[in-house]
């Protein structure tokens, strides 16, 4: 850790003395960098290519995640209702356009949906009240469906 933070600061602060003095070439501060540093270089400079790998690849990550969570946001936008929001959707297409959320987030958006799903039927409202047996209510219709079936066959006009 220390290294890297020598190598960011140490060079940029070598650019700025440099340019302060006005003596030196800019090839002899990469240079001297490079020796400051016990590299060749060569060394130097692919160590300073993986550093802008490194950081591509970590941009492009981010980029993803925020495109996940804008995915995540408009899907509950439309879900509910609610105006789109233009930031989410350029962050979508930044990353592709055609973004699937983790199996993680879609699990938990089909919980999420089962339960209100559930909550919206006539058995959820009334397994909301409270005091109320369905088991019991279940087999009194059971029963009462059953003699009304024997009285339908007693019934000698059906």
């Amino acid at each position: 850790m220390a290294f890297m933070v020598k190598t960011m600061v140490g060079g940029q602060l070598k650019n700025l003395t440099g340019s302060l003095g006005g003596g030196e070439d800019k090839g002899d501060g990469d240079k001297s960098a490079a020796e400051a540093q016990g590299m060749s270089r060569e060394e130097y400079e692919e160590y300073q290519k993986q550093l802008v790998e490194e950081k591509m690849e970590r941009d492009a990550q981010f980029t993803q995640r925020k495109a996940e969570r804008a995915t995540l946001r408009t899907h509950f936008r439309d879900k509910y209702r609610l105006p789109k929001n233009e930031t989410d959707e350029s962050q979508i297409q930044m990353a592709g356009g055609d973004v699937e959320l983790p199996r993680e987030l879609a699990k938990m958006i089909e919980e999420d949906t089962e339960e209100e799903e559930e909550k919206a039927s006539v058995l959820g409202q009334l397994s909301s009240l409270p005091g109320l047996d369905l088991g019991s209510l279940k087999d009194k219709a059971q029963t009462t469906l059953g003699d009304l079936k024997q009285s339908a066959e007693k019934c000698y006009i059906m």
